[in-house]
């Protein structure tokens, strides 16, 4: 797939529904951005160790059952492509949300700027991964979050197909309202299709106008097969 294609395969969706889902619910689907040739080329890639500059086991360090490994530079094309498309898509509602907020919004208008800044924050690390959960393997609820310099927004792509693939392993988001009880929304990412959704935490409308509701994600067990996910961050790693 050429970069082109990659870039009009991710601006074709309904943005402003998008952008409606986000503010309703902190996520939201992408339509079809990959195809299961490229998917399951992308999954293949997880045994190929040279392209990965480091590998973590999750039940060690107590984050859940399962693994995950970054991506070494040079990304792979497709990866890279994908992150480049979907940045300046983003930074509407990043700007968006921050000015609600009433935070500083110092995301520039490129990605290439953006991660400049990474960098001279001492975030030089690429944050890029992808994920690997076996029966039973699982994620606990987190946050990506490397350093100061921080993108509000981030996305999972399925690379295998639920109920065929394996079961179980949907992507979870709990979100912490303002004087209430947590909120969770679970997700089935299909084969090929994004989820976006907040880094951090996000506005949501309060009785002084607006509030930042802190969100984590994670995954639920997976029941049976094995789950690949690819993971698209907009913000190095120290």
């Amino acid at each position: 797939m050429s970069s082109t294609r990659t870039a009009d395969r991710v601006s074709a969706g309904d943005w402003p529904r998008i952008v409606e889902e986000l503010d309703a619910h902190g996520c939201a689907p992408t339509r079809r951005l990959l195809t299961p040739a490229q998917c399951r080329s992308l999954a293949d890639t997880y045994d190929r160790t040279e392209r990965f500059r480091s590998t973590v086991d999750m039940a060690r360090h107590r984050f859940g059952s399962g693994q995950y490994r970054y991506f070494a530079e040079p990304l792979p094309d497709l990866v890279q492509e994908l992150r480049a498309a979907f940045y300046p898509l983003l930074l509407p509602v990043a700007r968006d949300w921050a000015a609600r907020l009433g935070r500083p919004a110092p995301w520039p208008d490129t990605l290439e700027e953006w991660l400049a800044r990474c960098h001279e924050a001492g975030q030089g690390k690429g944050a890029q991964i992808l994920l690997r959960y076996g029966t039973g393997d699982w994620n606990a609820l987190h946050r990506d979050l490397f350093g100061e310099a921080v993108f509000p927004l981030q996305v999972v792509i399925g690379l295998d197909a639920p109920g065929t693939d394996y079961t179980g392993g949907e992507f979870l988001l709990v979100e912490q309202r303002p004087r209430a009880q947590s909120r969770g929304t679970a997700t089935l990412v299909p084969q090929g299709h994004g989820l976006i959704f907040t880094t951090r935490d996000r506005p949501v409308p309060s009785r002084r106008g607006w509030s930042a509701a802190p969100v984590r994600h994670g995954v639920s067990a997976v029941r049976s097969g094995r789950r690949h996910t690819l993971g698209l961050v907009f913000h190095d790693a120290a």
